[in-house]
């Protein structure tokens, strides 16, 4: 007489089949559409890079000027980034997500009206209050919808709308600035920052009308899915009995400031390169807004593929540190060859190795806190080395701006981002193994 096993079952039906089906429901509910607010948010973000072509010169500023003016967005983000997470923990994310783009829409478009150094500062400080909260609250929101073995591949999915962003928001800014430079009175950039604010607030209604808060409240998954899919977030959360349970142990934990410094040197690298991404390919000879915005795309695209790719090996493999070292080191080698390049397709072709390896190192970067962290410790924990990373964001414009102004040329800026890269990786071999490979 021969047994036969047959697969555990939820109702009717095997419980594989089930949670294949929900997550693939999950999937395209979902993650397109928050790819899609995170390419506007990104694009209001690093677009002032592009602005600045124009701006610098009507404004009079200087390269450190605008350093400041572009990282400063990140101190307005830094205070106000922890007390954002912890309500939309409260009131859910889809009111306070929809608030959050609704407000740095109308913020983003109020950058036409910049007309010194201290207006543009203003604006982009009040820009990074109004966007506090978004990142995090978008990773924390995946997190109840995703264990930690399917999650890399799934933050790397929405992120990859950082090199979309730039891949379609380079030529678009670049295309704006050209085509309507002079109309009814208003330079190129003022309409560009007009332009792009739209879709922010666009998207931010929709957000309201279309988000749901929880799996319990999908009304497009069936109960069985819906069971198979809190199971598997419940199971996970009993799994992290070390998590800090209030907002203070969480910012307190050794484990949780060792992740802010990780971050912080990838943010830097990552930022350092974004926001000076136009200038450093004009300083190559190319001339034309459009041309630059065209070429400075190339990175990008050799981006997006990395991303995929080392999301979906990450998760495969359930392996974690190298999946950030090998990366970030690639890219701090990136950086330096591109001190030496002497020519524009050389250029490129070491500035696509660093944005690859440093810009990856975002999505796989938050494999490592959400491994062990949950509850209010995850809202805290997530938001705060969010925004202590993020104040890179902050020093890495300024230091490259302010090192361009000094030395005359970009090689001592790139230099620091791949110092910074290769600091961030040796704290990442510091983290134990046991604790993030899952």
């Amino acid at each position: 007489m021969t047994l036969q096993t047959q697969a555990p079952t939820v109702g009717a039906h095997p419980i594989q089949a089930v949670e294949d089906r929900a997550y693939a429901k999950v999937f395209w509910r979902i993650v397109p559409f928050l790819m899609l607010c995170y390419v506007v948010a990104y694009l209001d973000r690093v677009n002032v890079g592009f602005a600045k072509l124009q701006m610098s010169s009507e404004l009079g500023l200087s390269e450190a000027a605008y350093g400041v003016g572009a990282g400063i967005f990140f101190i307005g983000y830094f205070l106000f980034e922890v007390p954002s997470n912890i309500i939309m923990n409260k009131v859910g994310a889809r009111v306070w997500i929809a608030r959050i783009m609704v407000t740095w829409g109308l913020v983003s478009a109020a950058f036409m009206f910049t007309t010194s150094e201290t207006v543009f500062y203003v604006l982009r400080f009040l820009l990074g209050v109004a966007e506090a909260g978004f990142f995090p609250g978008i990773i924390l929101y995946l997190t109840s919808w995703y264990p930690a073995h399917r999650r890399a591949k799934i933050i790397a999915t929405f992120m990859s709308a950082i090199p979309v962003s730039a891949i379609f928001g380079n030529p678009l800014s670049g295309l704006l600035m050209d085509s309507f430079h002079g109309t009814h009175g208003l330079s190129g950039w003022q309409w560009m920052l007009l332009i792009e604010a739209i879709p922010a607030i666009v998207f931010g209604i929709v957000t309201f009308l279309y988000l749901d808060d929880s799996i319990r409240t999908a009304k497009w998954l069936d109960d069985s899915e819906k069971d198979v899919l809190t199971a598997n977030i419940s199971a996970e959360n009993r799994a992290k009995a070390s998590s800090p349970h209030s907002i203070g142990a969480t910012l307190t934990d050794r484990r949780v400031w060792l992740m802010c410094l990780i971050y912080f040197c990838f943010v830097l690298g990552q930022y350092g390169l974004n926001f000076w991404m136009p200038t450093i390919v004009k300083a190559t000879g190319v001339t034309g807004n459009l041309n630059i915005g065209l070429i400075s795309a190339i990175p990008y695209i050799c981006t997006f593929v990395a991303m995929l790719a080392l999301g979906r090996s990450a998760d495969r493999l359930r392996e974690r540190r190298w999946h950030l070292v090998v990366p970030a080191l690639i890219a701090a080698g990136g950086f330096v060859a591109a001190t030496t390049a002497t020519s524009t397709t050389v250029a490129i072709a070491c500035l696509s190795l660093a944005a690859a390896g440093a810009i990856s190192c975002a999505p796989l970067f938050w494999s490592l806190p959400t491994a062990f962290l949950t509850g209010t410790g995850a809202a805290a924990g997530i938001a705060w080395i969010n925004s202590v990373g993020n104040l890179a964001g902050f020093l890495g414009p300024f230091l490259v701006g302010y090192l361009k102004d000094f030395t005359g040329n970009n090689s001592a800026g790139m230099y620091l981002l791949a110092v910074a890269l290769v600091v961030g990786s040796l704290a990442v071999l510091a983290v134990p193994a046991k604790t993030v490979n899952r």
